[in-house]
């Protein structure tokens, strides 16, 4: 389980993002890169992280389903995900 302080960044990291996004479409679309560099650090969208839902966990994460493939693979194996059944051979 992610600590809480990290889920808290991601989410705080989201909301700049949304905050600057269309001054930042403008700036780039009027080709004022200096401009874009006086943004803040956290208002770039390549800092942003995939996280599970659930545990928020940053590795192994399945973007069809927003979790990770732990939380995948015992929510599938329980049937609380419609659609989705074990493979036997």
């Amino acid at each position: 389980m992610a600590k809480e302080s990290m889920k808290a960044r991601e989410v705080k990291r989201a909301k700049l993002v949304a905050k600057y996004a269309a001054k930042k479409a403008a700036l780039k679309e009027a080709g004022d890169y200096e401009a874009i560099q006086l943004l803040p650090k956290n208002a770039s969208s390549v800092r942003l992280h995939n996280r599970c839902s659930i545990t928020g966990r940053p590795k192994g994460y399945m973007r069809q389903f927003g979790i990770s493939r732990i939380q995948f693979r015992e929510m599938a194996s329980a049937g609380l995900i419609p659609g989705v059944k074990k493979a036997s051979w």
